[in-house]
């Protein structure tokens, strides 16, 4: 018969070392950044910024400009199917209203003519119709946003009767 040998193996520590003294610094590991690293990181970062950040912005004005656009496109087709069915526009004091809600004693109106409310101008204010207009059978716009008559660039008038 055979004998089982057994053999048992020891595992040995080695004494912890001193590094703060013993070792050169250049052997020594280090994490993190320096400050100067740092701050040239954040002027990088803050260079990119001030480039970046102008065209987006200047984009994010014109895209309010073609939503303004789209809306008034919007509203003049349902005020076109207003003037259909009823016969006329709706006047300067029934507003854009009209277009959700029936006036009094106006017995063909066949609407809403809008799924929801009339929204807000992408600036938040609310649209300016007249009935009859200066510029066509009714003028809508929006004046922007500088809420200004006139202006250039995002803070120009958007009109029914620019377009």
């Amino acid at each position: 018969m055979q004998t089982m040998r057994t053999t048992q193996l020891t595992l040995r520590s080695a004494p912890p070392r001193d590094t703060t003294l013993a070792e050169p610094r250049a052997l020594r590991t280090t994490s993190g950044f320096t400050l100067l690293e740092l701050l040239v990181v954040i002027v990088i970062i803050g260079l990119l910024a001030g480039l970046v950040a102008p065209r987006y912005f200047e984009q994010l004005g014109k895209s309010n400009t073609k939503i303004a656009k789209a809306q008034i496109e919007s509203l003049e087709k349902a005020l076109d199917q207003f003037r259909l069915d009823v016969g006329k526009y709706p006047t300067t004091e029934q507003g854009l209203d009209a277009l959700n809600n029936r006036p009094q004693n106006l017995e063909k109106w066949s609407g809403p003519y809008l799924k929801k409310a009339v929204p807000p101008d992408p600036w938040g204010a609310r649209y300016i119709y007249k009935f009859p207009g200066d510029h066509g059978d009714y003028d809508l716009s929006s004046l922007g946003a500088d809420g200004q008559t006139g202006g250039a660039g995002e803070a120009a008038d958007v009109t029914s009767w620019g377009l």
